[in-house]
């Protein structure tokens, strides 16, 4: 019941951000194509979520399917081409992908797959960020849309189910990596903030004892 709750909850946020999708997530499907859009609640700000998703050239930071990856062309802008090889745990061995967006304004990244060992040709994800209140705080709300080619063999049914179960596993791992990197911000702030304060107040000690030698 409760996971029937939380898919309903996401399921009414997702339907809430229709304009959202129709600015950045427009696909235009084939008959031999499926594709969808998925979203991740994430408890940290946008810049914090951003500066983790925005790394063309690590993804394997947060996506936990990918081994290595190696920037065969380009400088890691838009247009780079990467070569990452997976984990052997998919049924597939590498994939090569060109970056074609990057807008450090609007928080989106998008890339192609242009070939590589595996089985889903075509694929074309968008990705972009949103801030968005969480329990009363300002979080991040990520949309991740999708569209590839239905492989021989294969029923929509099926490639939704694997491309949708590969993407939400990389949502949640990237809710978890951010959440974890706000957390040392935070602390990084604090122990900055107590440090300054603790050399006020010896400033002060030594200011007041200097004022006394001088009397």
């Amino acid at each position: 019941m409760q996971t029937k709750g939380r898919q309903a909850d996401f399921q009414t946020l997702l339907e809430g951000q229709q304009d959202l999708i129709c600015r950045f997530h427009r696909h235009e499907l084939q008959p031999h194509q499926c594709g969808s859009i998925l979203l991740q609640l994430i408890k940290a700000p946008v810049e914090t979520v951003w500066s983790v998703a925005r790394s063309f050239d690590k993804p394997q930071v947060y996506k936990r399917f990918i081994q290595t990856c190696e920037i065969i062309e380009g400088d890691g802008g838009v247009g780079s081409i990467r070569e990452v090889r997976l984990v052997s745990s998919i049924p597939a061995t590498s994939s090569i992908e060109r970056l074609e967006i990057l807008d450090d304004e609007e928080h989106i990244i998008s890339f192609r797959v242009l070939g590589g060992g595996h089985r889903l040709q075509n694929y074309w994800s968008v990705t972009s960020l949103h801030s968005h209140e969480i329990d009363g705080q300002m979080g991040t709300l990520v949309l991740e849309s999708y569209v590839v080619d239905i492989p021989e063999g294969n029923t929509r049914e099926e490639t939704h189910m694997f491309v949708d179960t590969v993407v939400r596993c990389n949502l949640k791992a990237l809710a978890q990596v951010s959440e974890h990197r706000f957390f040392h911000e935070l602390r990084a702030k604090e122990l900055s903030a107590a440090s300054l304060s603790l050399g006020s107040k010896e400033e002060a000690v030594h200011a007041r004892k200097k004022e006394a030698v001088q009397v």
